[in-house]
């Protein structure tokens, strides 16, 4: 069985569109770059680190410094699909990375989409 596309794009054109996402509903890269670090444990040279690498998806999230054990309080629907139904571990965390950033970009509070309330 063949990799998902999303695989092996580039993490550095993938992260663009996360923030422009949350920009367009006047929400901020540290934000996005906030839920990062959060969910998967990359400060900011980590990041930049992987995005100046052009790493791809499934490297990013396969070399985590630091997956985030409440993730998995993770629960909802994103492109049709619930999050916490997901089997593959790799796509599993691309969806939740999605589902943090559809929060932000509805306008929930940062407390609210890093479980911290």
């Amino acid at each position: 069985m063949s990799k998902p596309p999303i695989y092996t794009m580039s993490m550095a054109k993938v992260y663009p569109m996360l923030v422009a996402k949350a920009e367009r509903k006047d929400r901020t890269k540290a934000e996005v770059d906030e839920i990062i670090e959060w969910l998967l444990g990359y400060d900011e040279k980590g990041l930049d680190s992987q995005l100046k690498d052009e790493v791809d998806v499934e490297t990013f999230f396969m070399k985590a410094p630091r997956l985030n054990p409440a993730r998995k309080s993770i629960t909802g629907v994103v492109c049709g699909v619930r999050v916490e139904d997901i089997k593959e571990p790799v796509m599993q965390e691309i969806r939740y990375l999605d589902k943090l950033i559809d929060e932000l970009a509805k306008g929930k509070a940062m407390e609210k989409i890093l479980r911290t309330s």
